[in-house]
């Protein structure tokens, strides 16, 4: 594992860190637009006093904050990058391969050189049962890691794609403390609520560092989860509800008529969120993932006071 050098040294001075996943500008973005986001996530972090470390597998090296020229390349339209979760790091590695890493990868790398704050998008669950199904297996490698790796994620709910109650059941009994930010329903990724009630409400970043410092000192040789932090997308770029259930009815029924399974369903969904809605689905994701990453940043800066 290597970090770049403007991370290391905040690492070794003391200073925030707040790490950044690539998969969102590898597979969640098109060419073009994720270089963009990819910059105005990592100047947001800057701006409000934090380090960005951006992570990707790169040669079979995982880097832990991008340069200039590795950042455009993870964006490179020729990419073709793998999506690499926590299992497929060691084989990714060994075989000296290139990979975009997912929320569950981001949070053991980061965690592996020192950095307790991750910003992403949204977080992964358990899958919705198949048509004619009354439940699934499919649950995201998100939710283990997150119960076993004790990183602050920042995110904007999980995909209103996924089952929410049960993954905020899975949370629960992998003891996530879960934190809804500024609001006492719990968020749904392109939609500020989900309907379902947040644990614990916290209003500013003083309250969520020492929610987080409390939640690290008691659980220390115990229990070693996270902690989720729940920030509902801006309501300027909330999607409107109506379009995104029709797009979520359609989305479902898509996957189910082309047999799509396992990992392909999330991003099959998406895609066909990001087309069908025009671009909106594109807007409200950055506009999402920048404030996490705002957000993450304030935070992680009252974490080393």
């Amino acid at each position: 594992m290597t970090p770049s050098a403007e991370v290391a040294d905040a690492l070794a001075t003391g200073r925030a860190v707040v790490a950044l996943e690539s998969t969102i500008l590898s597979h969640g973005l098109p060419p073009g637009r994720n270089l963009e986001v990819a910059a105005r996530l990592e100047d947001t972090v800057r701006a409000a006093g934090a380090v960005p470390a951006t992570i990707a597998v790169l040669d079979g090296t995982a880097h832990v904050g991008l340069t200039g020229p590795q950042l455009e390349r993870v964006c490179a339209a020729d990419a073709d990058l793998d999506k690499l979760s926590a299992r497929d790091l060691g084989p990714a590695i060994a075989r000296g391969e290139s990979g975009a890493t997912t929320v569950a990868s981001t949070s053991l790398l980061a965690h592996a050189a020192g950095i307790g704050v991750f910003a992403t998008g949204g977080l992964g669950g358990v899958h919705l049962p198949a048509p004619g199904e009354t439940a699934t297996w499919d649950v995201s490698a998100d939710l283990g890691v997150l119960g076993r790796t004790p990183v602050l994620v920042v995110c904007s709910g999980m995909k209103s794609i996924l089952d929410i109650p049960a993954t905020l059941e899975v949370l629960e009994t992998g003891s996530v403390p879960v934190l809804g930010y500024g609001v006492d329903e719990f968020p749904a990724f392109y939609l500020r609520s989900s309907g379902l009630p947040v644990p614990h409400r916290v209003d500013d970043p003083a309250q969520v560092a020492a929610a987080v410092a409390a939640h690290r000192a008691l659980s220390a040789g115990v229990l070693t989860s996270g902690v989720l932090l729940a920030n509902p997308i801006p309501e300027a770029a909330e999607m409107d509800r109506g379009l995104h259930d029709r797009l979520l009815a359609e989305g479902l029924a898509k996957v189910a008529d082309e047999a799509v399974t396992g990992a392909d369903v999330t991003p099959a969904l998406l895609e066909h969120f990001h087309t069908a809605s025009g671009g909106v689905s594109l807007d409200a994701n950055e506009e999402l993932v920048v404030a996490n990453a705002e957000l993450a940043a304030r935070v992680a800066v009252e974490l080393v006071r």
